[in-house]
Parts: C-alpha cells; sequence; structure tokens
C-alpha cells in the first residue's frame, strides 16, 4: 500500500477551543492510503470513490440518491460553512455513504441555517473525513478512474480495510435503483408550495396528470414538473406498464437514479412497454434517459470517473446550455438506431450522449439535470417541452 502524507493543516482551519479530532483513514482498492481526521458519525464506510466539482450545493449532492453507494469527494476546498436546511434536502436523509474533504468550516454561518454540517451528518450515521489533498485525490481518479475506496474513523488498520474493499462488488452490474425507490405510490400536487419559486409557469386550468417512476428521485424535479403545472403520482422502481396505464397519465416521466441502466431490467421493460403506445410522452431525466435509450435498442458503458458538477457545457450545433450533472454511465451513441432515434445534445467536454429524442414519436430524454438542484438554469425549458407534448395531446 502506498501512503501519502497528510499536508500541514493552517491554524485558521480550526477554532481556538476545538478539541483535537480523531484520526481517520481513506484507503482505495489500488492500494493508496490518505491520512487525515475525521468528522460526522464514527465508524466505516465502503463504496465507490467519487468527485464532485460543484462549487455550492452540498446538502444537495449528500441527499440526491443518485449518489447511493458513494464516498464523495468535494472539490471546493471547505465544507460546511452554509450549515444545513430542511427546505434543500433532495431526499429525507443522506444517501451518500461517506464525505471527504480538505477543510471542514469550525463555524456555519448563513442566515438559512439550521444546524451544523457534522451534527446533521453525526444524526444521519455519515462518516467523513478531512485534512485530505483533495486536488491530488482527484487527479489520481481522473487518471485511474472511479475506484472502490473505504473512509475508517475507528481505528481499523490499513490492511484490514484494503481487505474490505477489495472484496466489495463493483458499481457496474448493481441495480441500486431498486434500494432508494418509495415503497408506496403517493402524490405531489401542483399545489405544493415549494412549486412557488422565481422560475414558476402559468398553471393550467387542469394540472397535467403524470406519472413519475422513482428510480431515486429527487424533490427538485417533483417541484419543477409541478412548478410546469403537472400533478404528478410516484410509482416504485418496479411499477409494470400496466400499474401505469391504469392512472391514465397525459405522461411518464423516467427519473434519475443510482448504479448500473442495465441493471434495472424492470424499469427497461417498462420503458419498452410506454415506447410501443406510439403516442404517449415519455420524458427521462439522467437514469431515466439512459433507461429509454436502452429500451430503444442502445446500449450504456461506465464513464472513467463520471460526471458530477455544476458546469457541464452540453448541446448541438449553434446551442449550448452550462448544465448539472452527476453520472457515471453512459449511452453508447453508435448503439442507438439512427432511423428511429436522434442524438440532440452531446457533452462538449468529451462528445458523449447528453440528450436524446425518438424521430416519430413524443419520446425524449436529457442525461443532465434540467432542475439543476444546485446548479444553472439554462435546460429548465425541457419541462416546458414535456407539457408541451401533453398539452398537443389534450385537443
Amino acid at each position: 500500500m502506498t501512503t501519502a502524507p497528510s499536508p500541514a493543516t493552517a491554524p485558521a482551519s480550526a477554532a481556538p477551543s476545538q478539541a483535537p479530532r480523531r484520526p481517520a483513514l481513506l484507503v482505495l482498492a489500488d492500494g493508496l492510503v490518505l491520512r487525515g481526521e475525521a468528522f460526522g458519525a464514527s465508524g466505516t464506510a465502503i463504496g465507490e470513490v467519487v468527485f464532485n466539482t460543484g462549487m455550492t450545493g452540498y446538502q444537495e449532492v449528500m441527499t440526491d440518491p443518485s449518489y447511493s453507494g458513494q464516498l464523495v469527494t468535494f472539490t471546493y476546498p471547505e465544507l460546511g460553512n452554509t450549515g444545513v436546511n430542511g427546505a434543500d434536502q433532495e431526499a429525507d436523509a443522506p444517501h451518500v455513504r461517506g464525505v471527504i474533504a480538505r477543510q471542514l468550516a469550525p463555524v456555519a454561518s448563513n442566515w438559512r441555517s439550521e444546524q451544523s454540517l457534522e451534527a446533521w451528518l453525526v444524526r444521519h450515521g455519515v462518516v467523513g473525513i478531512s485534512g485530505v489533498d483533495t486536488r491530488a485525490l482527484v487527479r489520481h481518479l481522473r487518471e485511474g478512474g472511479a475506484i472502490n475506496g473505504a473512509i475508517s474513523t475507528d481505528g481499523s488498520a490499513p490492511e484490514q480495510l484494503l481487505e474490505q474493499v477489495r472484496s466489495a462488488p463493483s458499481m457496474a452490474g448493481l441495480n441500486l435503483a431498486e434500494r432508494v425507490t418509495t415503497r408506496e405510490p403517493y402524490d405531489w400536487s401542483a399545489l405544493c408550495p415549494a412549486a412557488f419559486d422565481q422560475r414558476r409557469q402559468p398553471s393550467p386550468a387542469t394540472p397535467y396528470r403524470v406519472v413519475a417512476i422513482d428510480f431515486g428521485i429527487k424533490r427538485a424535479i417533483l417541484e419543477r414538473l409541478a412548478a410546469h403545472g403537472c400533478a404528478v403520482t410516484v410509482l416504485p422502481a418496479s411499477a409494470t406498464l400496466e400499474q401505469v396505464l391504469a392512472l391514465r397519465p397525459e405522461g411518464v416521466f423516467l427519473s434519475n437514479g443510482p448504479g448500473d441502466p442495465a441493471a434495472v431490467t424492470s424499469g427497461i421493460a417498462l420503458a419498452k412497454g410506454l415506447v410501443e403506445q406510439h403516442d404517449l410522452p415519455v420524458f427521462g431525466i439522467c437514469l431515466g434517459h439512459q433507461i429509454l435509450g436502452l429500451a430503444l435498442g442502445g446500449s450504456t458503458y461506465k464513464l472513467g470517473y463520471g460526471h458530477r458538477g455544476l458546469n457541464h457545457p452540453c448541446g448541438s450545433t449553434g446551442l449550448v446550455e452550462i448544465t448539472s450533472q452527476n453520472h457515471g454511465f453512459a449511452l453508447d451513441a453508435d448503439s442507438l438506431p439512427a432511423d428511429q432515434v436522434e442524438v440532440t445534445h452531446f457533452n462538449l467536454n468529451d462528445r458523449t450522449v447528453a440528450a436524446l429524442a425518438h424521430r416519430s414519436q413524443p419520446l425524449f430524454g436529457v442525461q443532465y439535470h434540467p432542475e439543476a438542484s444546485p446548479g444553472p438554469h439554462d435546460a429548465d425549458h425541457h419541462f416546458a417541452r414535456f407539457v408541451a407534448l401533453m398539452h398537443s395531446r389534450r385537443g
């Protein structure tokens, strides 16, 4: 194993009265060991080590179900400076397994703050490590790819952790959507107070009936659908075509979520059934976009280190959107049937598929997050596009 030295901690990074922190370890499957300081809950967490390049939104990231099973490295150098609050959560509790930071803010200062980040992580049992060189770690992940690792704050030996990490399953082949999905259907009304914001659209006289399949859905997506005049019924990831059609939807939404899209066989089967309906609008985001692509005959593959951040340029000739992204898999453009499917947007960093649309049916998907929570609002128009497809079919 390779042990990397810990960077010196500047005296200003901690309050004078702060008690010394417990030591912590980050051990990667390739043998790299990083030493730092523990924060959050005590224990050991094993998962895929990834990085997020966003400069804001750490609470939204930690509560996004798409991060299930992952240890998230934040490239922004300080974490916790604005605390946490109930309004910014994408789910009831964090879904990350662990948090990796350069520095933990000793004081939370924001008028919306309700609790410190550390107290919140302790309450939810999430371990963290700070005081590591996150720039060096990100370079390591960019060169070698996302890799399994362990954060340990309970005194476990590096050799023991390495053995556990190397026996952990790879993200490839994992159906994590079944772990994070809702167990029971529920409704998200167009009258939801959280939907009323500065981007709110005029509501139709009768809300559009939308069925959303929860593969790990974010609350911000539900709020944007509601803000665009949709009354949403959320169904579990295992929902069948018969259960969806029984609700007489005007449109179906396939949500974001974690894990390998090819492993979500029930979702792919449902999407294939929806494609066969021919005139029912379908909109997919992130994992839902990949599932729709698989249902249309495409294939997916695992990216080296994924796309996780708030500034990814995506578009086509003459049109660029700055987007929020969080995914580790992508559709293979060459696998999609060109006579049926058009790739409408590419990620302009690496030319991976960023959006697709069916050439004759009201079906489309975007790899990025148009609800952008956190992130830019460039892509919010995709919700209006979905609504327009439903409106055109109302007669």
